[in-house]
Parts: structure tokens; sequence; C-alpha cells
């Protein structure tokens, strides 16, 4: 009998050509200063998120949901925190989902409908695209940031006979460039043309009153829907979804990424109230954390001032090339910094960065340092 063919070749091969590209991906551990987490007000390691889940534990909420939202999983505090998602978001209606990446999915791939046209804005998370490519609109993408684009592409799709509704997709503030929508120019072209959906998951508990995000002025509006995760800035896992109600009886109704998905565990229903309570009871933390970017902006302007800064948490620094990137991030992690690099397919091809994530986990002196090591550092790149 002739020996079985090596069923794995087709991946060990792939993997050495990522490896020869220097984009093989790899799990490390946490190490050094955070510069690169998403918990930009530091909130995760939070004593009064971990009073709330005890406080949950203790009154018997169950770890775990047991099943869908549409079975057994539907628990009274789930429904408690949606309902006090609307009232500080200022929506009509929430919807929790387990993560980010399954609410924007469910949200792209189940609102636009067949003779729909999505327009995404080009850098839109994987999880957006994701969600186009599963749903039955017409998908286009969009120039970044440029509304007149979008318009263009309204137009001649219009032109070419459609009349269907539009939906436009983006992020408030981007995930890899650090840089914001425009929004308000964006929300009356959805005025005149249909819907606007704003994923605020880097912008939550950041920006805006008490936290409340960079379109919070457009929330409650019939045609804005607004997606807000827990994992970043509010410490803690899972996702809302907010919007008219009629919309959130749809995803209830017809998203399958919410029907056939165990609900989210009750815990984090507990976390995700306390985190609200914390965004209205400390504006420190925003305050801080808003110092935190000026001195690095700042820092940088004076040391390097032919890096491009973002003026936000998420400072992307352009290197280029993969594997230049990766050896400028093992240097300074080298040096006790924790800051990651970013390559390709997250990236474009050919602007491969350091994404430096300012957190409340790092203090004044670590972003002093920090721009000091960049200085030293960067002009050998």
């Amino acid at each position: 009998m002739a020996e079985p063919a090596d069923r794995l070749a087709v991946f060990r091969d792939q993997l050495a050509d990522l490896a020869g590209q220097a984009r093989l991906r790899r799990l490390n551990p946490r190490a050094g200063v955070d510069f690169s987490s998403n918990d930009y007000l530091g909130l995760a390691g939070s004593p009064r998120l971990a009073d709330a889940a005890r406080r949950a534990l203790e009154a018997e909420v169950p770890v775990g949901a047991a099943g869908s939202r549409l079975l057994r999983g539907n628990v009274d505090l789930q429904e408690a925190f949606e309902a006090e998602a609307a009232r500080f978001f200022g929506a009509e209606a929430v919807l929790g989902f387990g993560g980010g990446y399954v609410a924007n999915f469910a949200l792209l791939s189940t609102l636009p409908q067949r003779g729909d046209l999505l327009l995404l804005d080009e850098l839109c998370h994987a999880s957006a695209n994701e969600g186009a490519r599963a749903g039955r609109a017409e998908v286009l993408r969009f120039r970044h940031g440029d509304v007149g684009h979008a318009e263009a592409l309204i137009g001649t799709w219009r032109a070419d006979g459609h009349r269907g509704t539009v939906w436009i997709a983006v992020e408030s503030l981007y995930s890899m460039d650090g840089d914001i929508a425009p929004l308000d120019d964006l929300a009356k072209l959805a005025d005149a043309q249909g819907f606007l959906v704003v994923d605020e998951a880097h912008a939550t508990g950041v920006y805006g009153p008490e936290g409340r995000g960079l379109a919070h002025h457009l929330e409650g509006r019939e045609n804005v829907v607004t997606l807000h995760t827990l994992g970043k800035a509010l410490g803690g896992s899972g996702a809302l979804i907010c919007a008219a109600r009629p919309l959130i009886d749809f995803l209830i109704n017809r998203s399958r990424p919410f029907i056939f998905a165990t609900a989210p565990s009750p815990l984090m229903a507990a976390v995700g109230i306390e985190a609200l309570a914390i965004l209205r009871d400390e504006p420190e933390r925003r305050a801080t954390l808003q110092a935190h970017v000026d001195l690095f902006n700042a820092e940088l302007a004076r040391r390097l001032p032919e890096v491009k800064t973002s003026g936000s948490q998420i400072v992307p620094l352009i290197v280029g090339g993969d594997a230049e990137t990766m050896e400028l991030a093992a240097q300074i992690q080298g040096r006790g910094f924790d800051v990651r690099g970013i390559r390709p397919p997250t990236v474009p091809v050919g602007t491969s960065r350091l994404r430096v994530s300012l957190t409340l986990n790092a203090t004044q002196d670590d972003v002093l340092r920090l721009a000091e090591t960049l200085e030293e550092l960067w002009p050998a790149m």
C-alpha cells in the first residue's frame, strides 16, 4: 500500500512562505510597559469591575448563558445592561453580542438588503469586510475618508438605474491609522441616501461626553446605527449594536450570528453596567489619557519631526518594510516597551508600521522614555 500523502504539506509550505516574507504570526506573552493593548482607560484590571463580577456571582448570576438569547440564554441582567446602554449612548434600542467582530459581521450581513448598496471606507476593519461579503447588498469601497468619492460612487450607481437604499459604513476612529472620520459630512450624505453605520470601537469611552463616542450627537437618528465594544476602553468583552427598534428587532429575527450563537456571559453584563458607571464617575481617566496623547505627540514632533502623528491615542509610525518593522519592534521591546509591529494584510502592502497605543497602563514618564527610545532607534531605520 502506498504511503499516504503529506496532508500537512500545503500548510507547512504556506507558513514557510509567510516566514520568508517576515509575516509569520506567533502568540507572544505580555512583556514590558503596555503600548500595544486597547485597554485605553486601564479598566481591564479595575477593582470596580472585579467587584461587579464578584457581586454578580454572589447573587447567583451564572457564568455561562447556556444557550442562545432566543432559547434559555436571555437573562434579565443582559436586558438590564442593554437598557442602561441605550440610555447612556442615546439610542432607541441596543442588542448585545459576544464581541465586536461578530457584531460587525452580523450587522452588515443582515441589515443591508438585496438591491441595496453597501459602501465601505477602504480602511474598514476586517469584520466589516467579511460581513459585507456575506450579505446580499452590492458592495463598493470608497477612498479613505473621501466623502466626495463616496458620493460619486452613489451617483454612478443611481445612474445605472438602482433604486435601493445606500448603507455607508465607517469607523469613527480608525484602528490602525488613528484618524477620525468626517462623520457630519457622512451623515448628510446618509440623510439623502439611506443609512450611516459607525463602528465606535476605538472611540467608545475615550471621546464624546462621558466617553459616549465621536458619533454621540448622531445617536438616536433612525438612519444611524452605531457599534460600541466592551473589550477595549471599557475593560470587559462583548459588543453592543445601537439602533432604531425596528432594526434591532430585525437583527433578532434575521441575524444568523445572533440567532445561532450562545449568548455572552451574563457576568459581562454586570461588568458592562459598572464600566458605564465608571465613565460617568471618573472623568479624570479620559483627562489623563488625553495628557498622554498630547505629551507623546508633542515629543515626537520635537524629536522626530519627519514622523507624522495622528493626534489620537492610536499613533501609527510607518516604517514600510515588513522585516524592518519587526526588527525595530523587537529592539523597542528589548528596551522594556510592548510596542508591536503591524504588517499586511492588516495594513496595505508597503505601510508596515509600529502601532503605538497610549493607555493608562503607562505613566507619563513611560511615555517620555518611549519617545526618547524612538528618537534613538528610528534614524537607524
